[in-house]
């Protein structure tokens, strides 16, 4: 059987409220080859006191302050030893136990896989599937309307990740994940749901700078025109989205 070593990475910052969720999430794997990391920003407010309640099942752990999200991020992935990393970080969740041995059951080697992502709110209550379904067939094309897959729900050979650019403090994840499909050859859709997502989070409480920075990023992978058409086209694809569920709310 194909059984890789999997480094899940968990970054968090004064998140007592949500940060026992996702440890869960992730001890209750039926798989067992897997490294957890979590990096902690210093938290003061009682989330280091229930990560060393579960210590005996986080591998590395480091708690000291660091200059963003994304440099926490690059702090996990230095550490990360795993032939595939995950990101899963403070409020998301793997989907159910059964969710990373059957991520590496649906096909042996491949350099990517990835699946849907369900939307949680506060409570942890489901909010249906993202907008954005995942793409049948993904190559780093497919992001050119957008971020078609979830940064929790893609699990990346380590030996194609490189650091996150520390230029971008919200969007760093789709330039991320582009470098890293423009390398693989073997990309794989496990047709299932991978994670839960938050909804919410910073890109959201910041949405003018998280667009400046999607649209850069796209250009430079893209180039500038066709990033401009693209984006009309993704304005239309929101408009339509948005015309469609009020209609059908009322």
């Amino acid at each position: 059987m194909f059984q890789p070593k999997l480094s899940i990475i968990t970054i968090v910052y004064n998140n007592v409220r949500d940060i026992e969720r996702t440890l869960k999430s992730i001890i209750s794997q039926t798989y067992t080859n897997i490294e957890y990391i979590v990096i902690d920003g210093a938290s003061t407010d009682g989330t280091l006191e229930i990560l060393h309640q579960y210590k005996q099942h986080i591998n590395k752990l480091i708690t000291e302050p660091d200059k963003g999200i994304y440099d926490a991020m690059n702090k996990g992935l230095a550490l990360a030893t795993g032939d595939y990393v995950l990101f899963m970080n403070s409020g998301d969740e793997i989907y159910s136990p059964e969710t990373v041995a059957n991520v590496f059951a649906s096909s042996p080697d491949a350099d990517i896989y990835y699946g849907e992502t369900e939307m949680i709110n506060d409570a942890g209550e489901s909010l249906g599937r993202r907008r954005h379904q995942a793409p049948e067939q993904f190559t780093w094309r497919k992001f050119k309307y957008g971020m078609s897959i979830s940064h929790q729900a893609i699990c990346i050979k380590r030996s194609l990740v490189e650091p996150y650019d520390s230029k971008y403090d919200l969007s760093a994840d789709i330039d991320w994940i582009l470098k890293a499909a423009k390398k693989a050859k073997k990309i794989v859709n496990v047709h299932q749901y991978v994670a839960k997502y938050l909804v919410g989070g910073m890109s959201k409480k910041r949405h003018r700078q998280s667009l400046i920075e999607r649209f850069n990023i796209m250009k430079e992978h893209y180039g500038l025109l066709p990033t401009v058409f693209n984006h009309g086209v993704i304005a239309f694809n929101l408009g339509w989205y948005w015309l469609r569920n009020r209609r059908t709310n009322d």
